[in-house]
């Protein structure tokens, strides 16, 4: 696999785990994927769908701003996923990150190491009730 193949495969992973009403940043994912210098690598593979279908519209930029309406069908498409699962999005198309920020539990990052090691995306407790 080429390097830029595991660096998506690595974003797709991490995006999977990112639980419902929680939202992480592009520059969060990209330490997370091991890859800290790029955070805008994260934009490019979610905009280009590089990482298989994830929930992208829990990624938002370091000030909570949704910017990644190029990588969804409309512009409030973004918003509405993530009202949906209960994040509130304020004025400016913003989300307060310390209430909505996902912070890892060691249980979750365990989890991650692994998924990146045996080459599957962990199991996530993602579906509707």
């Amino acid at each position: 696999m080429t390097a830029s193949g595991e660096f998506a495969r690595r974003v797709g992973i991490v995006c999977r785990m990112i639980p419902r009403g929680r939202v992480a940043t592009y520059g969060q994912v990209a330490l997370l994927c091991g890859y800290p210098q790029r955070p805008r690598q994260v934009g490019t593979v979610l905009g280009r769908g590089g990482c298989g279908e994830v929930p992208a519209h829990r990624v938002v930029n370091r000030q909570g701003y949704l910017s990644g309406a190029a990588a969804f069908l409309g512009p409030d498409i973004q918003r509405l996923s993530l009202e949906a699962e209960g994040v509130a999005v304020g004025p400016g198309m913003t989300v307060a990150l310390a209430q909505y920020g996902w912070h890892p539990s060691p249980a979750e990052l365990a989890a991650l190491e692994e998924a990146f090691l045996q080459g599957e995306p962990p199991r996530t407790d993602d579906k509707e009730d």
